[in-house]
């Protein structure tokens, strides 16, 4: 059973950058693809992006451009930079592990982690 935390988050003005981590512990990553997604308050789970054990990545078409998902598989875990955000970013923002980095929903995925607050203020 792999584990999954999630790091990073935080409070950062409008234009601004933050990366987050996504920390795997108990399995490697390296055989998963890793999946992000974000949930606003009130609002279904969100795709932002994704990559497969290679590192080869997918986006949302809103993501493109601002986002950029990588690994270090020697350091088991996952990073989302995230740059230009906006306050429409704000939301909880998880990684997730699955089988394949083209799958865009939450139900593709089997392991999550808790999560983590990105507040962007304008």
């Amino acid at each position: 059973q792999v584990q999954l935390e999630e790091s990073g988050g935080g409070l950062v003005q409008a234009g601004g950058s933050l990366r987050l981590s996504c920390a795997g512990s108990g399995r490697t990553l390296s055989t998963y693809a890793m999946g992000w997604f974000r949930r606003a308050p009130g609002k279904e789970h969100e795709f932002v992006g994704a990559i497969s054990w290679r590192g080869s990545t997918n986006y949302a078409d809103s993501e493109k451009g601002r986002f950029t998902i990588s690994r270090d598989n020697a350091k088991n875990t996952v990073y989302l930079q995230m740059n230009s955000l906006k306050p429409e970013d704000t939301a909880v923002y998880s990684c997730a592990a699955g089988r394949s980095y083209t799958y865009t929903t939450r139900y593709d995925y089997e392991h999550w982690g808790q999560g983590t607050q990105v507040t962007v203020s304008s």
